[in-house]
C-alpha cells in the first residue's frame, strides 16, 4: 500500500516535495521524499531518496527532521551549467503537536493535518544549501507556541523544558568543574589506591562517592 503523507508546494520558488510512505510485503514500511520542480511549464521530478520509515516521535509542539535536497534541474537545462549557480531545493520533515493549529515555513503558512505531519519544501542559493528558513509553530489562536531556527536541532519550548528539568543538576556541574573539587577528588583517589596496596578494600569511599 502506498500513502501520501503529505504534499508541499512553494509556487512562488516553483519547487514542491511529496512525503510517501510504502508498505511492502514486509514487516517494516518504508520513506520515499521526492522533489520536484516547475520548469518549461511543467513539473519535473528533480530527485529524492528512501529508507526506512522513521521511528514514532512524541512530539510536545515541534520536531524537525531533515528530509534531503537536491541541485536544482536548472543545472544542466539553463545555461550557464553551474553547480554554484543553480539553486537547491531542500525540504525537511515536521511533525507537530495537537496544539498547533499552524506552522509558518519562513513567510509561508501551512495549518496543521489531522495526522500533525507535514512536508516542507524551499529553494535556496548552492552556498546556503544548508540553511532552513525559521520554521514557527503557531496555535490555533495565532500565538507563537514554539519555533526553529535555520541550524537549530531542537526547537524553543523544548530547549526551555529541558533546561527546567536539569536546573538541579546545574550545582553539580558548577562544583564538578571547579579546580578544587578536583584536587580534592585527586587527593582521595592517590590516598584510596595506597590503602589498597596495603590490602584495604576501596570499595567503600567509591560508593559513597557514586
Amino acid at each position: 500500500m502506498l500513502t501520501v503523507v503529505s504534499a508541499d508546494v512553494d509556487a512562488t520558488a516553483g519547487v514542491g516535495a511529496i512525503w510517501i510512505v510504502w508498505r511492502p510485503k514486509s514487516t517494516r514500511a518504508r520513506e520515499r521524499v521526492a522533489l520536484v520542480e516547475w520548469h518549461d511549464e511543467q513539473w519535473r521530478y528533480a530527485g529524492g531518496g528512501s529508507g526506512p520509515q522513521d521511528d514514532p516521535v512524541d512530539v510536545d509542539l515541534l520536531d524537525v527532521r531533515s528530509g534531503g535536497g537536491v541541485l536544482s534541474l536548472t543545472r544542466s537545462i539553463d545555461p550557464p551549467r553551474s553547480i554554484t549557480a543553480a539553486p537547491w531545493i531542500s525540504c525537511a520533515k515536521v511533525r507537530l503537536g495537537r496544539d498547533v493549529g499552524h506552522v509558518l515555513i519562513g513567510a509561508r503558512r501551512i495549518q496543521n493535518p489531522k495526522h500533525c505531519k507535514i512536508i516542507a519544501v524551499w529553494a535556496s542559493p548552492y552556498i546556503g544549501r544548508g540553511v532552513r528558513p525559521v520554521i514557527v509553530a503557531l496555535g490555533r489562536d495565532c500565538a507563537e507556541l514554539s519555533r526553529i531556527g535555520p541550524h537549530g536541532s531542537l526547537d524553543t519550548h523544548t530547549w526551555a523544558r529541558l533546561i527546567e528539568e536539569l536546573q538541579p543538576a546545574c550545582f553539580l556541574v558548577s562544583v564538578a568543574a571547579s579546580e578544587d573539587f578536583w584536587v580534592f577528588v585527586r587527593a582521595k583517589v592517590c590516598s584510596t589506591r595506597a590503602r589498597t596496596l596495603e590490602g584495604e578494600s576501596a570499595a567503600p569511599w567509591f560508593d559513597r562517592v557514586g
